[in-house]
């Protein structure tokens, strides 16, 4: 019986600390993709493609790309870690609209990574760069996914994830509001700066550090209690 109690506790334990590292690897792997495409591909979709055969341009949008999926693992990792944290308190309802805004905000984001990476791989292995139509088709559906689907799933995301926390009081009532503000501007900024889409990732970083910060203060409570029981 004590040893089912410790292996529970230790899982209990572990759980903010998987969900907070894996927040911060997604924010900063989020963070540091959007910024590459950002300041290395021209934000007018019908500019000329003589950027892609800039070596540097092109190394550091396939860099960029290469990093999504890594991001998407996090994702996955940190909604399912956090699902556990919250356990059977959660809503079924907002739980739905948490688990598949997720879902689709990472299948929109590797959608968006692989036609973009498609791209990249043709210049890559041939001479000429595509027409003007072949890249203007490309560069509009990346552009749509990424910047206006994949960013309007994250905005769902965020209101869901605000909301459950909220409700069962996982984390400070400031940053879940900071959450619905910045699913706000997410979901209305279509024409706006494309910086407006470092605010999820910036978000989901808040949101783990308070998490690490509240799993860390449990450990030493635990700790604490554990010494005073043994003597």
């Amino acid at each position: 019986m004590m040893a089912h109690q410790e292996f529970v506790t230790g899982t209990s334990l572990r759980t903010p600390r998987a969900a907070a590292a894996a927040g911060i690897g997604f924010s900063l792997l989020l963070g540091l993709t959007l910024v590459l495409l950002l300041i290395s591909a021209p934000s007018d979709t019908a500019t000329e493609g003589a950027w892609l055969t800039d070596t540097s341009h092109r190394a550091t949008i396939a860099l960029a790309l290469n990093l999504v999926p890594f991001a998407g693992i996090a994702f996955l990792w940190f909604i399912g870690v956090v699902r556990d944290r919250i356990g059977q308190r959660e809503d079924r309802f907002f739980a739905t609209v948490f688990l598949g805004s997720g879902l689709l905000f990472v299948a929109m984001l590797f959608v968006g990574a692989a036609v973009g990476g498609g791209l990249i791989a043709t210049v890559a292995v041939r001479p000429t760069v595509p027409g003007p139509d072949t890249l203007a088709i490309s560069r509009q559906i990346t552009r749509l996914v990424l910047h206006v689907y994949a960013l309007r799933m994250a905005a769902v995301f965020t209101i869901s994830t605000a909301t459950i926390t909220l409700r069962t009081k996982v984390i400070p009532r400031w940053i879940g509001v900071a959450g619905f503000a910045v699913a706000a501007v997410l979901l209305v900024s279509v024409g706006l700066t494309p910086w407006v889409d470092l605010l999820f990732p910036a978000w989901i970083l808040l949101l783990s550090i308070d998490i690490m910060r509240t799993g860390l203060r449990g450990s030493r409570g635990a700790g604490g209690t554990a010494i005073g029981a043994q003597a």
